[in-house]
């Protein structure tokens, strides 16, 4: 399998988003940043900010878009063209209303559940055959709530879930930089 070389986290620019769940994403590469030494720089041309890890002979992108969600795949594929990314190289943390709050999944493509960060990269790539990295936030229960849900912040609980499923994340984080997505994949569901 093709090593991850763009790791892309979905949420809304701003300080009025920062501790809400639909930034999830966000959070996730702030925290992988934080741990590899990686310094964020807004890139214009990019549409976001952008980073170089460098671990061992591997180096990957982090971007967090400063699009605002819907507009994510803008960002992503100036990246990946820019840097010959191929979709199979890519890897989006997001927040995911399907999984309960402590729970993390990783998928290869698919569809996007009506979230509009995975469905404008899908089409900027002009293809769904990218890595996802689900970060549970839970549902409200009313499809009618969901707006106003994800862009609320969690509670205390809530977040601490969520910070665990990050921490999970960055535990297997050198298989995905290293291309063995199936031994994350096997080390992060059989937590």
């Amino acid at each position: 399998m093709a090593a991850i070389r763009l790791v892309v986290g979905l949420g809304n620019p701003g300080a009025e988003y920062e501790d809400t769940r639909h930034n999830a994403g966000f959070w996730f590469v702030d925290r992988l940043a934080g741990e590899a030494g990686v310094t964020l720089r807004l890139e214009t041309k990019f549409y976001g900010v952008l980073g170089r890890l460098r671990q061992g002979d591997q180096e990957c992108w982090l971007l967090k878009p400063s699009t605002y969600m819907n507009l994510s795949g803008r960002a992503v594929l100036a990246v990946a063209h820019f840097y010959k990314i191929l979709p199979t190289e890519i890897l989006v943390a997001h927040d995911e209303l399907d999984l309960e709050p402590g729970t993390v999944k990783l998928k290869y493509a698919g569809g996007h559940a009506g979230h509009n960060g995975l469905k404008d990269i899908a089409a900027q790539l002009g293809v769904p055959d990218f890595w996802r990295l689900r970060l549970g936030i839970g549902h409200p229960g009313d499809r009618g709530q969901v707006k106003d849900y994800v862009l609320h912040r969690p509670s205390k609980d809530e977040r601490s879930a969520i910070d665990e499923t990050i921490d999970q994340s960055l535990h297997v984080w050198p298989k995905l930089l290293a291309g063995q997505q199936e031994a994350a994949m096997l080390a992060l569901h059989t937590r």
